[in-house]
């Protein structure tokens, strides 16, 4: 990709207190200035609009100083950052995230009022799809997906973009991109399509290209913007490669891991970008309040078990920095963000996130399980529903302050060897 920058050894992202300083891993090269930033825009939906600018970057560092809180002035706040600058989660207390005294809102209202009025805020007034256990799944590749594709799940999914795009600082990306050698985008397990909606908006000379087992994204979208029905773990055919490949929110939905990487790096530009945003859904908590005694701990276990039964990984995310290296690339950078999960957070940032995720883990904790736990542990539909109402009370009461990790792997193939000075990107 001729013009792309020499790649430098700097580092990522200042630390913040959810990031694992130790996971932060080789670097990128150092953002360019983008010729415009993207504008915040407050709307119904959880239509988040993130920062151009990639993250400040540095000389690595063993340890750095968090950055300060973005302060969220609604459930849907999402500000950008200057550029040059990341607005990134901290805690009072670097690595753990603290509960607050007692947990309760400071107008009295219940949990249950707290998520009904948080999910209003949040969601706006091929297909012979099968029905099970209630729900609509996926018609094309059937099996291939084990999550509902209705309109309950497209609300959640919505919901979920929210709060991953807060969870790693307001952000719909993390990777080093440049407007003027961005091309062609890639956007693997698009869902409803929000992620490829808002990238075009900011890309606007770029084609941004969604795929998906099950046409369920919108119909108007910017011009730049278009939609496939495609498995991505059938063979690639393509006729033209790609700048920049995202990769959010699978886990599940691939059997082989490795050799989905493998067609991306075949399927990416010299020069281009990967980058993966994935859970470790193995949940945990830092003050010792989540325990074996937990619906929640034996439901999550449960889950991790059922995955692994029908030949999936609930826990994509620490794996994803080993096969991106064993694919050929390079200039490998690795974040991990603490994602709690209920409004239990002593700082604010954190209590945000938290309640987005307890908003989408509610809805969608039915139809996360069902299919899986019947199909898979020979579980009854009434021996889940009585699990499931457990675990929902349980999180609600926010006794156990269970976290999961969300890791942010980017990468960079090689420029091509070949009249490129052993190696080195052709000069500007």
């Amino acid at each position: 990709m001729a013009g792309s920058p020499s790649p430098q050894p700097t580092t990522p992202l200042a630390n913040p207190a959810g990031v694992d300083a130790a996971v932060q891993t080789v670097a990128s090269p150092p953002a360019a200035a983008s010729s415009r930033e993207a504008t915040s825009e407050a709307v119904a939906t959880p239509r988040v609009t993130a920062s151009l600018e990639p993250a400040e970057t540095a000389e690595p560092t063993a340890t750095s100083e968090p950055v300060a809180t973005p302060t969220p002035t609604s459930p849907l706040a999402v500000q950008n950052s200057p550029p040059g600058t990341a607005a990134t989660p901290t805690a009072n207390t670097p690595g753990l995230i603290e509960a607050s005294d007692d947990g309760a809102s400071t107008d009295g209202s219940t949990i249950d009022e707290r998520i009904t009025n948080y999910s209003a805020s949040l969601t706006s007034s091929v297909v012979d799809y099968p029905v099970e256990y209630g729900r609509r799944y996926h018609a094309f590749r059937p099996g291939s997906y084990s999550f509902p594709n209705d309109e309950r799940e497209m609300e959640r999914l919505d919901i979920a973009h929210a709060l991953m795009v807060r969870s790693i600082g307001n952000r719909l990306f993390l990777a080093p991109l440049r407007a003027e050698t961005l091309h062609r985008v890639l956007d693997i397990g698009t869902g409803t399509g929000i992620w490829s909606v808002e990238m075009g908006d900011i890309f606007e000379n770029a084609e941004i290209i969604g795929n998906d087992l099950s046409p369920i994204q919108p119909g108007w979208v910017p011009a730049n913007v278009r939609f496939e029905i495609d498995d991505v773990e059938s063979p690639w055919i393509n006729e033209h490669k790609y700048d920049y490949i995202f990769c959010r929110y699978m886990l599940i939905s691939i059997q082989d891991w490795p050799r989905l990487i493998r067609n991306m790096y075949d399927n990416v530009n010299p020069g281009g970008w990967v980058e993966f945003q994935d859970m470790d859904g193995l949940y945990y908590s830092d003050d010792g309040t989540y325990t074996e005694d937990h619906a929640t701990r034996q439901w999550n276990r449960q889950y991790i078990d059922a995955c692994e039964a029908m030949g999936r990984t609930a826990r994509p995310g620490p794996q994803l920095e080993g096969w991106v290296r064993d694919a050929g690339f390079q200039n490998i950078t690795h974040h991990r963000f603490k994602v709690p999960i209920g409004p239990w957070a002593k700082d604010e940032y954190y209590a945000d996130v938290g309640m987005l995720n307890l908003v989408q883990l509610l809805e969608g904790l039915e139809g996360f399980t069902l299919k899986i736990f019947c199909g898979f542990l020979g579980q009854t539909k009434e021996e889940v529903m009585v699990l499931l109402a457990r675990v929902r009370k349980e999180l609600k009461k926010g006794a156990c302050h269970a976290i999961f990790d969300h890791h942010v792997v980017y990468a960079q193939k090689p420029f091509e060897e070949e009249g490129n000075n052993g190696g080195a990107p052709p000069p500007v």
